[in-house]
């Protein structure tokens, strides 16, 4: 009996081990699709999301028959990277959101990567104002605010999915989004009075 356990424990410990390699794979090449966004280069993160997709198949199947596996942190943590990636590479090249089932990632797991693309979100409005683009900046705020609300509309207890903690931080990125967007429209039309007396 002591064999037979031993046998099936080294076995799942061996295919952890993968998994684990795996999803670190998953979560560089999600994180460098979304750097290469924000630099502008689309075609770059393009490939990279590739890579991410086959490395979430090749997981998926790994881990068909393994549950107790599949459904663990690292392979959430993983699958939040790679969600949060694919939704702002949508964002930024104006493609349709894909599914859960086209990711190939449970539901949990792609309601945790929306939280975290309203953060990839604010990063892209404060290098748009960095730029001075703040009719560009107030169309992610926009979106940030319509994203928000739909992710407030969920209500589930913890055990089932840990959303409140990504709506509490969603809250505060908001409001962050909010009084900087105010802020940089208040400087903006001081600076257009001052230069239209200047000029008088």
């Amino acid at each position: 009996m002591i064999d037979g356990i031993r046998k099936v424990l080294d076995e799942k410990d061996s295919l952890r081990e993968e998994a684990l390699k795996i999803t670190r794979e998953i979560v560089r090449l999600s994180g460098d699709s979304i750097k290469a966004l924000h630099r502008g280069e689309k075609e770059l993160a393009q490939w990279r999301i590739k890579e991410v997709r086959k490395r979430v198949e090749e997981l998926n199947e790994k881990l068909q028959l393994h549950p107790d596996l599949y459904f663990t942190g690292y392979v959430q943590n993983a699958h939040q990277e790679f969600v949060e990636a694919v939704l702002f590479y949508s964002y930024i090249t104006g493609s349709e959101f894909p599914s859960p089932e086209e990711l190939g990632v449970p539901e949990a797991n792609y309601l945790l990567g929306i939280g975290d693309f309203i953060g990839e979100l604010r990063r892209h409005f404060l290098l748009l104002l960095m730029d001075g683009r703040i009719e560009d900046a107030r169309r992610v705020y926009e979106t940030m605010s319509e994203v928000y609300e739909e992710l407030m509309s969920l209500e589930y207890p913890k055990g089932l999915v840990n959303i409140r903690q990504k709506q509490d931080q969603a809250r505060y990125i908001i409001e962050r989004t909010l009084e900087d967007l105010t802020r940089a429209k208040l400087t903006k039309s001081l600076e257009e009075k001052l230069n239209n007396a200047l000029k008088k």
